[in-house]
């Protein structure tokens, strides 16, 4: 006989699933107990929110799912701000989660909560298990969902009763098989010649990446594609990193935030290929007008996102990486070099903001992130917080061969810090550099425990201005200076809290003080935050 719990660590271990994030309680203590004693690493966050952020930051650096852990009600809504996060960047998940015992559901009991309805907005597919039997072939089907197609988190709530349940032997499924699931991977192939027949004629072809091209594991494609077309390529924010910034071939973000340049390429491009981006209204705040200039074809393997935001001509349901590879094989592209000259010269002629000045006694943060990133290794993992640090790293910092982490759809603030804990922990060898500002820093700081408690070799930046800064420059803009809610005043200090950890840390008033820091920082083989003290009114671009 085989209990409930102990199949649900037997799942795990089928799906050779390395390390679970999670928080306790008597709601999920049977499958505790039982995934103590598996060789899965358990790692324990100091808030529910924060295990979804660090199996976020996991599944985003490993290409596999990450896993997090709550109990019932209370641990189970904690985890919802997480699970939104997940979804709306299109990570996968698998959320576990205890539940009060069946025979009590619906009575509002002691930690009673009905989170398959409050997850329902943020889930791809969530289950609430009634028999102990069920649970091998709903872990095989949960991993299945949220790994393929368009990734996102799968919701797994089980009673206690059903974990404390026995049944007469384990198997594994060996697939899964969901009537109605068949997500569509290879493009049409009329659809594609279409694009390719589009592209031939175009005078001045564009392509924009998204987050889509990373989640599909589809750089190298994408890379190869624009080198052999010669079509130059601007990114979201979710898209950057997958062309070097340094590339001749990219022209850096587009957006409300994004590079003049890069945007005023995109304004004049009669072809636009969107490659696995919904256009949000941060990338483009009029999609129909561009619609209106441009040919666009959309390439996307949801195609809920086709024509969401933006007219799409020519539209591609597909894997990214698969309709990239029949690009690069059938495409005889050859791009007016009066383009590649225009957009060329808009490039060099764009001025990145932000010079250092010595003697303010503020670090200038734009600068700032331009040396740190020359300091740093090609595969370095970078994570930004929500906030005008994460503007200032998208537009400065050049990601080469690494990744940059951030909350690109939901705007969740805090998400920085657990997801570079758990990024850290898919790939231990990396360097792994986490951008804060001081409000979100201040949102998931008891992280810094988790941290100590694993050994987690992370360097933390922390951008202190003493305010929400992006908000104050709203509130400059909109609202005649009037800082409600923005002001934070009763800051810590940030140094001794850190060294109340038993993490090194020091405080920098300058760039020439914050680079010789940063240097010593990325020297030592332990954790290190640098706080960085910062004009409350530097700009966000």
């Amino acid at each position: 006989m085989i209990s409930g719990a102990e199949m649900m660590a037997e799942c795990l271990k089928n799906e050779n699933v390395q390390i679970a994030f999670g928080y306790p309680g008597a709601a999920i203590c049977p499958f505790l107990d039982f995934l103590y004693r598996s060789p899965i690493k358990n790692v324990l966050v100091r808030e529910e929110q924060n295990a979804a952020h660090e199996a976020s930051g996991y599944a985003r650096a490993s290409g596999n799912p990450g896993v997090c852990i709550a109990t019932s009600g209370p641990g189970a809504t904690n985890l919802i701000t997480g699970i939104a996060t997940a979804y709306m960047d299109s990570i996968p998940l698998i959320v576990i989660t205890g539940q009060v015992s069946s025979e009590l559901l619906g009575r509002d009991v002691f930690q009673e909560a009905d989170i398959t309805g409050a997850c329902e907005p943020f889930t791809k597919h969530s289950y609430l298990v009634k028999k102990a039997a069920e649970l091998p072939r709903v872990f095989k089907e949960a991993f299945h969902i949220a790994s393929t197609g368009r990734p996102g988190p799968v919701l797994i709530d089980v009673p206690v009763d059903i974990q404390l349940e026995e049944v007469p032997e384990f198997v594994y499924p060996q697939k899964a098989n969901i009537i109605g699931y068949k997500p569509r991977t290879t493009g049409h192939a009329m659809q594609i010649k279409k694009a390719l027949a589009a592209m031939a004629q175009a005078q001045r072809p564009l392509i924009v990446c998204g987050g889509g091209v990373v989640l599909a594991g589809a750089r190298d494609e994408l890379v190869a594609f624009a080198q052999n077309s010669g079509i130059p390529v601007v990114s979201t924010m979710m898209g950057i990193g997958v062309v070097p910034m340094d590339s001749p071939l990219y022209l850096g973000m587009i957006g409300m935030h994004g590079h003049k340049n890069a945007n005023r390429a995109m304004h004049e491009a009669d072809l636009i290929i969107l490659c696995g981006a919904r256009v949000g209204d941060r990338a483009v705040s009029a999609p129909e007008q561009m619609a209106e200039k441009a040919t666009i074809i959309h390439i996307d393997i949801d195609p809920a996102e086709i024509g969401k935001n933006m007219t799409a001509h020519i539209p591609i349901v597909g894997d990214i990486r698969l309709v990239l590879r029949d690009f690069i094989e059938q495409s005889a592209v050859c791009v007016p070099q009066e383009w590649i000259d225009t957009v060329l010269r808009y490039k060099d002629e764009f001025v990145p903001g932000g010079a250092p000045d010595n003697s303010s006694g503020f670090v200038e943060p734009r600068s700032f992130m331009r040396v740190l990133s020359s300091m740093m290794e090609d595969d370095a993992i970078l994570t930004a917080d929500v906030g005008q640090n994460q503007i200032w790293a998208a537009r400065n910092f050049n990601v080469k061969e690494g990744r940059f982490l951030t909350s690109g759809g939901l705007g969740t603030m805090g998400y920085a810090l657990p997801a570079a804990i758990g990024a850290k922990l898919a790939k231990p060898h990396r360097q792994v550099l986490c951008i804060c500002g001081d409000g979100s820093f201040q949102m998931a700081m008891c992280e810094l425990g988790t941290l100590c408690q694993n050994d987690v070799n992370i360097k933390i930046i922390v951008m202190q201005n003493d305010r929400l800064g992006m908000v104050k420059e709203i509130q400059d803009n909109k609202y005649g200076s009037r800082y409600a809610m923005t002001l934070l005043q009763g800051n810590p200090d940030f140094v001794r809290i850190a060294q109340a950890y038993g993490i090194p840390a020091a405080l920098a008033s300058s760039n020439d003080e914050a680079e010789r820091l940063a240097r010593e920082m990325f020297a030592s083989d332990k954790a290190f935050i640098l706080v960085c003290r910062v004009n409350p009114d530097a700009p966000t671009i």
